[in-house]
């Protein structure tokens, strides 16, 4: 799964500052470190045991072959993956794809559902139009003529999926990009590859979405950081634990342009075909998989903040928002976050 315009959590800068291990930490309690590349972005693994080369070389070749294996199912940009199949067929033609794919593009409908339509993984010819995709149009507002024309190449509605069958096809002239919610999966894998190769404590970072389980060999919490949401700086606004949790975070500050002095986020609403005008800045997810982590964070920065808490307080998700307020930020958090952290971390939270 290459970097894909459909989807521009995958495009933007990390989100996450990972305070998983400091430089200064005794190396007795340093976790070992497995990382590269992936999806055009970055992969880290951190396990509390000690490795040694040859183990650490094992588990690297074993961890690079699941996203490998990942990216051939789900890429958009290898013209061999299961999803471009989907993509290239004639539409109405069912074509048969692995159980990882056809679990995703099922899910993916379902979570379509349940938000209204916020979540969308055929949006991307929307996002190519609003020239945040590889169509590198000039970057000036579309016409409406063209807008219309590509939000009737958008709709969840018209892709089928029969899971019992295994296949799926596409109803209409849609194209199909998981990578809002594939890059999720990723850490899944990867967390389950771990947890099969026996090892209990870990983190998983892939492009800021995170998993973590167990705790550090200091028996400290995995901790990590939540950014500022402001253009040019990386600077950790919120410090916080995860244990035996993923996170995913997006973020609507860095990716935009501006014409005749309206700014134009990179996050486009798929019911509309146009981009946010909310002051929601950046949204964090915490749900045990990084899946359903990955795809809410994108429908939530869709939703804005008042729909995205009034679904997080429905579901029972703990969420965190960072909105833009009066020239500066405010952090607001859903009673399941209250719930899941200590009260000191809570009031640190809203005082911050």
């Amino acid at each position: 799964m290459s970097p894909n315009a459909a989807t521009a959590r995958l495009l933007s800068p990390i989100l996450l500052i990972l305070l998983a291990a400091c430089s200064d930490a005794p190396p007795e309690t340093s976790p070992t470190r497995i990382q590269g590349e992936t999806f055009g972005t970055f992969y880290q693994v951190s396990v509390a045991n000690d490795l040694a080369d040859e183990q650490k070389d094992t588990l690297r070749s074993q961890l690079e072959a699941e996203l490998d294996r990942v990216d051939r199912q789900m890429s958009t940009y290898r013209e061999d993956s299961d999803l471009n199949r989907l993509n290239s067929a004639e539409t109405g033609e069912w074509v048969a794809l692995p159980d990882p794919v056809i679990e995703l593009l099922a899910l993916s409908r379902t979570i379509s559902e349940a938000t209204d339509g916020a979540f969308d993984i055929t949006v991307g010819g929307l996002v190519n139009l609003w020239s945040f995709g590889p169509e590198a149009r000039p970057r000036e507002k579309p016409s409406d003529e063209a807008l219309q024309q590509r939000l009737e190449q958008v709709g969840f509605q018209q892709l089928d999926v029969d899971q019992d069958a295994g296949r799926a096809r596409r109803l209409s002239d849609i194209y199909a990009d998981l990578s809002a919610i594939a890059k999720g999966h990723a850490v899944d894998r990867l967390a389950m590859l771990l947890e099969e190769a026996g090892y209990e404590a870990y983190l998983v970072n892939i492009g800021g979405d995170l998993l973590a389980n167990g705790r550090k060999r200091s028996g400290e919490p995995w901790r990590i950081g939540i950014e500022l949401p402001r253009d040019g700086e990386q600077v950790a606004r919120h410090a916080l634990p995860l244990l035996n949790m993923s996170l995913a975070t997006s973020g609507d500050y860095r990716n935009y342009f501006e014409v005749d002095g309206q700014r134009y986020s990179h996050t486009i609403d798929p019911r509309d075909g146009r981009p946010v005008q909310h002051t929601l800045a950046s949204v964090s997810v915490f749900h045990p998989e990084n899946t359903m982590a990955d795809a809410l964070a994108t429908a939530f920065m869709v939703m804005g903040t008042e729909d995205t808490l009034t679904y997080a307080r429905k579901n029972e998700i703990p969420v965190l928002v960072i909105e833009r307020s009066r020239g500066d930020f405010r952090t607001r958090i859903s009673p399941a976050l209250r719930e899941m952290l200590a009260g000191e971390d809570v009031e640190r939270l809203l005082t911050d």
